[in-house]
């Protein structure tokens, strides 16, 4: 996972990126589905990380874990899916916001103690990260990576309990921040999430096998049943086919990432009994019924505004076209040294459809604007293809504010709408006007008040205390 003390490279995209994917599996009796079902899990995950990816399992006297950097498909194959046999398994993908982008960093991380082996999954960003770590290495701690996943395992190392179940759960009292984790001894399979429920992580059943996982789509691939949510502040332990629950922290107020509706999400995962696509086509709905443009198209920015565009679409009665072609097989670009590079990036990436824009007034809808850049560059092509009025259209609030709690906008001077104001913003992106959808109507689709999602990247209200005053400087440290 990531950590608040070291950041990679600023990335040059518009939309926000958030660290990781995570699946655990226990399996009563069927090992040799096992793996399968781990690989399975986090191809459906994929979309949250395609950095590193990786599988433990527990052998006959030792857990083993394979992982590599890539994608699931180029890290596994059918051969090594064949060694990795056991009746319980956890996996990862990753995305790094924080953390480089190196083997070290790739999850789940083994480690090994007196206490027994354990194998932990992490996904989010501890906002104590760095003071742990400075306070595990001032009492001899060696780190072997960037990791708050490493933190964690030394916090377990070093704890008085003598069961490693017991260390790693006295281990979450210590952490600030956003975190679920998924765990694993020999002969269980744990589970945990932060007070506060930032990060989603979800039970399900699939015959005899007790499942989680960041979202209800790695359930479907397999065929699971979705159970429930695991509750901010709850422990699970798995063993013996059978379920205990803990409560490991006071309750606060839930601050449920709402970037998950907007952006992270499958579009066919259920959060909090929502689809997440039939939130999006509201965002749209909502966001037609708060502006008041004329236009002959409405076109989405593939793939990550389709949704909303339809929902736009329907409520404004302005016809609905896909009028930009997405190439599904450009690879993720992680260095871009010259402009021409990054600009190369989108035109392989995205192209317009001459044919259906040209000589056209659009709406061109998105879920969100981070830095300004790739929206600049997609309406620079639109212009180049004969397109008349590019009125653009978000479906989320401006982001004003740094996230600390595993969103890539750790720098405030990175996000464009902290500095400048929509009409600033349009002129930069080159676009004929702009329009958010407010916090307002975007609260009220999804039925609920500030006390029920963190909303900090737009109004700077942190739901934990002391975060709201910190800055990341251009070495990534957190000031």
């Amino acid at each position: 996972m990531g950590n608040c003390y070291r950041r990679e490279p600023i990335k040059v995209d518009d939309q926000m990126e958030e660290e990781c994917g995570i699946f655990g599996i226990y399996n009563q009796d069927r090992k040799e589905d096992l793996s399968r079902m781990c690989y399975l899990g986090l191809h459906a995950l994929q979309h949250r990380g395609q950095e590193s990816a990786g599988i433990c399992v527990n052998q006959v006297d030792e857990l083993k874990v394979h992982k590599g950097m890539g994608l699931v498909s180029n890290v596994f194959d059918k051969k090594i899916l064949d060694q990795l046999k056991g009746n319980i398994g956890i996996g990862h993908v990753r995305y790094s916001t924080t953390g480089s982008s190196l083997m070290v960093n790739a999850q789940p991380l083994l480690t090994r103690s007196i206490k027994g082996d354990l194998a932990l999954a992490h996904n989010g960003n501890l906002i104590n990260g760095k003071e742990l770590k400075d306070n595990l290495e001032a009492h001899g701690s060696i780190f072997h990576s960037t990791l708050d996943t490493e933190v964690i395992a030394h916090i377990v190392a070093r704890s008085f309990k003598d069961n490693v179940i017991d260390a790693f759960i006295e281990s979450l009292q210590q952490l600030r921040g956003a975190f679920s984790l998924i765990a694993m001894t020999q002969d269980s399979l744990i589970a945990a999430r932060d007070p506060y429920g930032f990060r989603p992580l979800v039970l399900g059943r699939k015959d005899d096998s007790f499942i989680v996982a960041s979202e209800t789509c790695a359930f479907d691939i397999i065929d699971a049943e979705f159970i429930r949510e695991i509750e901010p502040g709850e422990v699970l332990i798995i063993d013996d086919n059978k379920i205990m629950s803990r409560r490991y922290s006071d309750e606060k107020p839930h601050a449920f990432c709402i970037f998950e509706f907007i952006y992270f999400a499958r579009p066919d995962t259920v959060i909090a009994g929502e689809n997440v696509y039939l939130a999006r086509k509201k965002m749209g709905e909502k966001l037609a019924q708060e502006m008041n443009i004329e236009a002959d198209l409405v076109v989405p920015v593939p793939s990550s505004g389709v949704a909303a565009a339809q929902g736009y679409s329907q409520n404004s009665s302005i016809p609905y076209a896909d009028g930009i072609l997405r190439n599904r097989y450009v690879g993720r670009t992680f260095i871009q040294p010259t402009q021409e590079m990054r600009d190369l990036k989108v035109r392989m990436k995205l192209n317009p459809i001459k044919n259906i824009l040209k000589n056209k007034d659009i709406i061109l809808i998105d879920d969100s604007i981070v830095r300004g850049t790739t929206s600049k560059q997609i309406i620079n092509r639109l212009r180049e293809s004969g397109v008349n009025k590019i009125h653009v259209a978000i479906a989320s609030p401006p982001v004003k504010n740094p996230c600390y709690y595993g969103l890539d906008t750790s720098r405030r001077k990175e996000l464009i709408a902290s500095k400048k104001t929509n009409e600033e913003i349009a002129s930069y992106i080159g676009a004929d006007s702009l329009h958010y959808l407010s916090l307002k109507g975007l609260l009220s689709i999804l039925n609920a008040d500030n006390n029920g999602y963190c909303t900090a990247c737009f109004d700077g209200i942190y739901p934990t205390d002391g975060n709201h005053e910190r800055e990341v400087d251009d070495n990534g440290i957190i000031l």
